[in-house]
């Protein structure tokens, strides 16, 4: 039953263990994996790859398309495999061994990793292990619940291991759109105008002679860890939803709105969960991630079609959506990240890009990535792809952190991930802070007044008054910019 995954006969041959394919990664390699947020990644090769080195010390460069599930980041830091890593993570112990200097991360905006590739600015891969649902008769591969960067690994690497999982369902086939750009000088541009509109072929292209090793394993994807909906992310949605309501009245917006982008997590997702109570219907989405929200919209029948390139569920949604994929296939499609996140098309589709922030300042720099401005959270991911070129650039966050030790908004951000310049709107739980045709004096009134908790907003406001009366175009004290963060890290609270 297995080999008729294997549709080239072929290539039936080159069917072994996940321990024998290890056998063609070497000490220092680059190695592309799938993968794009704990979804389609290759599971049983890295997992033998962290064994073997136990045994055999090696290291390697890892690309993937963003973070990767089954605590394989774990593994593989943990049995000192990874030299460098890059483009996304999320993981604990990965993150600690990249803040101690053990691993160097690369914190890549999504949709370059590819594109410096293709133009050799980064090395291209030795070897890439894609997970697949199948391979066709041409040698082909299918992806499973993400493409992420996969079809260009594939395409760049002198070999190709393919992770052929036996736990996701053959009717994953079909749902992909693997559109490979032009190379300059001579490209073309990128033929898509709709949300909804196939451009490329079903699997991944590639030469079946590269295929040096094919593994089967039932390993299923992890869940998501997203968290319900509470009083502050319905705050959120609910500022959110009268702010579309008020762009619509204005005619600024349609009354389906845009096309929807929200980056992954709780926040993100909560925040999209809020549109199930709005009057707005016939919405698309054009995203990275499809969360538990994108089908909970589509069963609530306020979405119609939605564009990804990673499927990523909680264990319940899980279950609905891939118990009857059938009920979705035709209203869904999974992408390369290049592509979900090409900037020409976020800015010629006109997306409302929806994404959340660790903290932002006073004139509307939003940090995504650094805790206290030197340590890495989880990296920049692909908020940046669509906050600089989206029709709206919203960043949501609540407005306190640890039980209210910590201000979302602060008078600097300590690390500056996107500028005031691609910031349209701001919400938190208290507000929305509509910051477009505003200048600094003017931005720092609005976030103050609609954002900031009151716990913290007296604090705010005065360090604001003061530095008015030194001046300048963006007014500071830079010998306070940073106490708040300063008295953070030495008494555990921002408070006065």
């Amino acid at each position: 039953m297995q080999l008729e995954r294997i549709r080239l006969a072929s290539l039936h041959q080159k069917v072994m263990s996940a321990a024998e394919a290890t056998g063609f990664i070497q000490d220092g390699m680059t190695v592309g994996m799938s993968g794009f947020t704990r979804a389609g990644e290759a599971k049983a090769v890295p997992r033998a790859l962290a064994e073997k080195a136990r045994m055999q010390p090696l290291k390697i460069s890892l690309m993937t398309g963003a973070s990767l599930g089954n605590d394989l980041d774990k593994a593989l830091t943990e049995a000192g495999v990874l030299a460098r890593r890059m483009p996304f993570q999320v993981d604990n112990t990965l993150r600690k061994a990249i803040n101690n200097g053990e691993v160097m991360f690369i914190d890549q905006h999504l949709s370059e990793t590819v594109e410096q590739l293709r133009n050799h600015q980064l090395k291209l891969p030795d070897i890439a292990v894609i997970e697949a649902v199948a391979i066709t008769e041409q040698g082909h591969i299918v992806p499973t619940t993400s493409v992420g960067n996969s079809a260009s690994f594939a395409i760049f690497a002198k070999q190709v291991i393919v992770e052929i999982n036996t736990s996701h369902q053959s009717e994953l086939e079909g749902l992909h759109d693997i559109y490979i750009p032009s190379y300059r000088p001579t490209r073309t541009p990128v033929p898509l105008v709709s949300v909804d509109q196939r451009i490329g072929g079903t699997a991944i292209p590639i030469d079946p002679a590269k295929i040096v090793g094919i593994v089967f394993t039932e390993q299923p994807d992890s869940f998501s860890t997203v968290t319900d909906p509470d009083a502050e992310t319905q705050a959120i949605a609910d500022h959110l939803v009268q702010f579309f309501r008020a762009e619509v009245a204005a005619e600024r917006l349609a009354p389906n709105l845009a096309p929807l982008q929200a980056g992954i997590g709780s926040i993100a997702n909560a925040v999209m969960m809020g549109l199930l109570n709005s009057e707005f219907t016939d919405l698309s989405m054009y995203s990275e991630v499809l969360q538990d929200s994108t089908f909970a919209l589509m069963d609530a029948g306020k979405l119609t079609f939605a564009s990804g390139s990673s499927i990523t569920l909680s264990e319940r949604c899980h279950k609905q959506v891939f118990g009857q994929l059938c009920h979705y296939k035709d209203r869904l499609v999974l992408r390369p990240q290049e592509i979900s996140n090409h900037p020409e098309l976020v800015r010629r589709l006109g997306i409302i890009a929806i994404n959340t922030a660790l903290e932002f300042d006073l004139y509307g720099n939003v940090n995504s990535t650094h805790v206290g401005g030197r340590n890495m959270m989880n990296g920049i991911g692909g908020s940046g792809d669509f906050a600089r070129n989206a029709h709206l650039s919203i960043f949501v966050t609540k407005s306190t952190a640890k039980a209210g030790a910590i201000s979302s908004v602060v008078p600097m951000v300590s690390h500056v991930d996107h500028t005031e310049h691609d910031v349209d709107i701001l919400v938190t739980e208290q507000g929305l802070a509509d910051l477009r045709g505003l200048a600094p004096r003017e931005r720092a009134v609005q976030v103050i007044q609609h954002c900031v908790h009151p716990d913290y907003r007296a604090q705010l406001q005065d360090y604001f008054d003061r530095a008015l009366k030194r001046g300048g175009h963006t007014p500071h004290l830079l010998e306070e910019a940073f106490s708040w963060h300063l008295k953070l890290e030495q008494q555990g609270s921002m408070k006065a």
